[in-house]
C-alpha cells in the first residue's frame, strides 16, 4: 500500500531535489540519446522512475490526484505519436518510419530524420513511463484511483 506521506524531513527534502535533476536528466537523455547512450525507453524509465519516487515519497496526499495519477491519464499518446509519426512517412509516399519521406515543407533530409527519430522517441518515452507508473499502481493495494485509500 501506498503511504499518505514520508515523514522524514530529510527524505522530503532529497526527495523534492532529486526528483526535478532525475527529470532534467532524463530530458536530456531523451533529445541527446541518438548521439550517445540513451534514448526514448531510457529517458521512459527515468520519468516513470522519478514519479514513482515522487509518490513514495510525498504520497498521495489530498485530493488533487499526483503526478503519476496523472501520467497514467497519457496511456496511448505514446502509441499515437509513433502512429502518427509512422503514417506522415506513408502519407509523403515512403514506407513507414523512413523519416526522409515526410512530407515537412522548409526543412531538408537530414532535418527531417532528426525531427522523425526524435518524436517517435518521445512517444516510446511516454509509453515507457505510463507503464511503469502503471505497474506501481497495480502493484499497490490501493490501485483504485478515484476511491480514497485509507
Amino acid at each position: 500500500m501506498i503511504q499518505s506521506s514520508y515523514d522524514s524531513v530529510i527524505v522530503r527534502r532529497i526527495g523534492a531535489i532529486l526528483v526535478p535533476l532525475v527529470q532534467l536528466f532524463a530530458l536530456y537523455v531523451l533529445f541527446f540519446g541518438q548521439y550517445g547512450p540513451g534514448g526514448g525507453f531510457v529517458a521512459g524509465v527515468m520519468i516513470g522512475t522519478s514519479l514513482i519516487m515522487d509518490l513514495l515519497v510525498f504520497g498521495r496526499e489530498g485530493k488533487a490526484p499526483t503526478a503519476a495519477e496523472r501520467a497514467l491519464s497519457g496511456d496511448g499518446i505514446g502509441l499515437v505519436v509513433f502512429a502518427f509519426v509512422g503514417g506522415l512517412c506513408l502519407i509523403g509516399g515512403g514506407e513507414f518510419l523512413n523519416y526522409s519521406d515526410m512530407p515537412v515543407p522548409g526543412i531538408d533530409g537530414a532535418s527531417r530524420r532528426y525531427v522523425g527519430i526524435l518524436l517517435t522517441q518521445v512517444g516510446v518515452a511516454v509509453d515507457v513511463a505510463v507503464a511503469a507508473v502503471s505497474i506501481v499502481f497495480s502493484l499497490s493495494r490501493d490501485d483504485s484511483l478515484g476511491v480514497p485509500h485509507e
